[in-house]
């Protein structure tokens, strides 16, 4: 009866559809594209925007041009979808993993002890839609002992001088760092525009780019583009006009670009993110918030705290103190019996076959665990009914009666 996630398809939306196949006419990355570069940018406050076919290949095109490859290592918490740290295995690179907080981030304290000479970047996840602590992140890799570790192998390694900070913003589209935009707080932000996230292309990506001195973000921003296209140095729309056939390949890139019809969806709901679509999120996570502060086994997930960090509210992460994994399960499979869609989010990497096969355990990460055997999603997303989240509530605290 209710769905854990369902996308917002409604008439601009589909108006929209409508005008890429009727009016504009051009279905791969053209005006819609970049229309939705423009809305995002114009959203966050940065104009360095550059949207790709997902999250995966955003983070692998960044990888590429930054010089990762076999050999290097690059540090992801052990909390979060595969991939995190597949970016980095795709192009051959080691992902080290590192526990997390308690509010499901990154823990700065560990990261240390994990950066070696080989360590390249760093992904910081901001899992469900709060932000990891940059400031700390920033703070340990500028710090002298640990940055003359950085051996650079590229131009771009040198020109940086350090460990590359690469967020994982797949979940917090607008959700703020000690008041700033994610976008404007790692040097290299990548979010997600998957159908399940707060905004979507139904598939998709977008790489915001916020490079100190001496890179020059509006020229990496179309040298990425390039990348993005095989290396290709027109567009299919640039090469369509009278007498522009011509092309060249300028480097060994990827081909990752978002098409117009993809986009379409994700601008007309991003023209309405911050006045209606954002709001609304707010309210249905506030609203389980003050339903279950009233259950003593009930542990929040974090959204806010006194230095300006806000949650996205992509994920509403309930915990329950007190159960064992097995448990968890069963009250899953009593919300799915009675209709109501929840999920988990995530299954440690540590616990999945590819990362076990490869030597990665979870006894190595004690605090992963212990958030992930007791938790579970709930629905949250635009749309969701008073109705609903009533019989949501009502369900999971049902759920716990039937099975503690």
């Amino acid at each position: 009866m209710i769905p854990f996630s369902l996308p917002v398809i409604d008439q601009p939306v589909i108006d929209e559809m409508i005008n890429t196949l009727t009016v504009t006419r051009w279905l791969t990355s053209g005006p819609k594209v970049r229309a939705l570069e423009n809305e995002i940018g114009g959203f966050i406050g940065n104009n360095n925007i550059l949207c790709v076919n997902s999250w995966t290949s955003g983070a692998m095109l960044v990888l590429l041009w930054f010089g990762v490859g076999p050999g290097d290592e690059v540090i992801v918490p052990a909390y979060t979808y595969c991939a995190t740290a597949m970016c980095a295995m795709n192009l051959g690179a080691k992902p080290v993993m590192v526990d997390v907080k308690d509010d499901f981030t990154i823990d700065p304290e560990k990261l240390a002890s994990a950066i070696t000479k080989k360590t390249k970047v760093i992904i910081p996840v901001d899992l469900g839609g709060y932000p990891a602590d940059y400031n700390k992140i920033k703070k340990i890799i500028t710090d002298p002992q640990i940055a003359s570790r950085f051996q650079s192998n590229t131009n771009e390694q040198k020109n940086l001088g350090r460990i590359l900070i690469l967020s994982d913003a797949a979940h917090s589209l607008g959700g703020t760092y000690r008041g700033t935009m994610i976008g404007n707080v790692a040097d290299i932000t990548v979010f997600s525009l998957h159908s399940v996230k707060n905004i979507t292309t139904g598939e998709g990506g977008a790489i915001a780019l916020n490079m100190p001195e001496p890179f020059d973000n509006q020229k990496l921003r179309d040298y990425l583009r390039i990348l993005s296209l095989n290396g290709q140095n027109k567009s299919a729309l640039e090469k369509n006009q009278p007498g522009a056939w011509r092309y060249d390949i300028i480097a060994h890139g990827l081909k990752i670009n978002m098409p117009d019809l993809c986009a379409s969806v994700g601008l007309a709901q991003m023209r309405r993110y911050k006045s209606v679509f954002l709001p609304e999120r707010k309210r249905i996570f506030m609203r389980y918030i003050d339903s279950f502060k009233k259950c003593s086994w009930a542990i929040m997930p974090p959204w806010e705290d006194m230095l300006g960090s806000e949650s996205s509210y992509h994920l509403f992460l309930l915990r329950i103190n007190g159960i064992t994994e097995a448990q968890r399960d069963q009250i899953i499979m009593y919300c799915s019996q009675k209709g109501v869609g929840v999920n988990v989010h995530y299954i440690p990497m540590a616990m999945l076959s590819l990362f076990r096969n490869r030597g990665y355990s979870i006894s190595d990460y004690p605090k992963t665990f212990e958030l992930y055997h007791n938790e579970i999603s709930l629905p949250i997303y635009n749309n969701l009914s008073t109705e609903q989240q009533n019989l949501v509530i009502g369900t999971i605290i049902n759920a716990y009666n039937s099975v503690i």
